[in-house]
């Protein structure tokens, strides 16, 4: 390795592992979110256009205008999009990630997290709650709706109030118990979620005398099942990622998102461009009463988590996970020990108490992946053609998209 790609990579693990997410606040999207406008739609996934969704993700925007009032029905909304009087773009170029197919609309509560050490801001939307038919999975009817009124009426003005109250809400320290105990920050979020709702219950109490009912119903949100901080440490996954960004001569991944026709990788020295490949296979123990025939890919870029060292980067500290979403315990340890060889260093504060503490690898080089042939390896939710989820397990992100970046480097900065 030459030493301006070694210094640089240095460069962007200390950014990684020095980043400090703070959630700051919370509100609609148009309000928060620079450049957000009120017929825009954000999705998860590189920058496509309009035309080139398909499957769930083009589903979910459609019903996302109709949940905006931007259309009454799916046939106006397809003519607004096609027009270009509805606008989509990707949730990245917002600062911001979705879930699978990650649906943002004006009106939508996003979560505002502060990397408090270099200053820049993470978004991310909230958790719909535990009906498995959701707009994040394609679907849009008259029970998604009520249930994302719900969640936008009732519970995120009680978070919101509760974050104010507490002056913002640190998040790095959350992570690494929840690490600890469990968790692997994607899709094992059960620590995590039950140590944020322990720090804000204090705050809760403040408000709960004007807003007693709200909060209520806010606490069963926070602990029907253990999903609520997932969107947290997204947007937490997300402003670190993007401190590490943009470093010149780096050869390090800076993002990593699925869309619903290819896989991609941004890197922190080659600007803006992403690098794409076909879409993942992926190991998976599915809900009872589905079946592979089913599944689909719409979007998603809760892989931010793998980015920065989590989800499967982790694995070996989530030994439950086997039960959500297959393996073992052996087959963990294994997957996790061999990202040590595609990534710059070990985190220092996320890591992993089966390893004697070790931190989880972090930093993943696009020239070590090419390499090796290690595809870094990923947690996921799996989404079914009928628009709900029905299984979890693990991808591993296309070789080609990181020889393809390799390609790109070397003729930016040569052999």
């Amino acid at each position: 390795m030459n030493s301006i790609r070694k210094s640089a990579n240095a460069e962007v693990l200390h950014r990684l592992n020095s980043g400090d997410p703070v959630l700051e606040d919370v509100g609609p999207a148009i309000e928060v979110l620079p450049g957000m406008t009120k017929n825009t739609i954000l999705a998860s996934g590189p920058p496509i256009p309009w035309t080139d969704y398909v499957g769930g993700q083009r589903d979910g925007i459609i019903g996302g205008a109709q949940y905006e009032g931007l259309a009454a029905t799916p046939e106006e909304a397809v003519a607004k999009l096609d027009s270009g009087e509805i606008v989509v773009a990707s949730a990245h170029e917002y600062d911001a990630v979705g879930s699978l197919a990650g649906i943002y609309t004006a009106s939508m509560p996003v979560f505002v997290v502060r990397n408090k050490t270099y200053g820049n801001v993470g978004y991310c939307n909230f958790y719909e709650g535990t009906n498995p038919r959701r707009l994040n999975y394609g679907t849009y009817d008259q029970g998604v709706k009520e249930r994302l009124d719900y969640v936008h009426t009732v519970v995120a003005p009680v978070i919101r109030d509760a974050v104010r109250a507490a002056g913002g809400i640190p998040l790095k320290h959350l992570m690494v118990r929840a690490l600890h105990m469990g968790d692997e920050l994607h899709s094992r979020n059960t620590a995590a979620s039950l140590l944020f709702t322990n720090e804000v219950i204090p705050h809760l109490l403040k408000i709960s005398e004007t807003q007693k009912t709200g909060v209520e119903k806010t606490i069963e949100a926070l602990t029907a099942d253990n999903y609520f901080f997932l969107r947290m440490s997204m947007a937490a996954g997300k402003c670190i990622a993007d401190a590490a960004h943009g470093v010149e001569g780096a050869s390090v991944i800076s993002a990593m998102a699925i869309g619903c026709r290819e896989f991609g990788v941004r890197v922190s020295g080659l600007g803006d461009q992403w690098f794409g490949g076909s879409l993942p296979s992926v190991e998976a123990k599915l809900f009872d009463g589905h079946n592979e025939d089913e599944i689909t890919w719409m979007g998603g870029d809760s892989v931010i988590a793998e980015t920065v060292g989590l989800g499967g980067f982790a694995q070996a500290a989530a030994f439950p996970l086997q039960a959500y979403q297959g393996g073992s315990p052996e087959v963990m340890v294994q997957r996790n020990r061999e990202l040590y060889d595609i990534t710059v260093g070990e985190n220092t504060h996320f890591k992993i108490p089966y390893f004697g503490y070790q931190g989880t690898p972090t930093g993943i080089d696009i020239f070590k992946v090419a390499e090796t042939k290690i595809e870094p390896k990923l947690d996921i939710g799996v989404a079914g053609t009928n628009g709900e989820q029905i299984g979890a397990g693990v991808v591993k992100a296309p070789l080609i998209c990181f020889e393809r970046a390799v390609t790109a480097y070397k003729e930016k900065y040569g052999e």
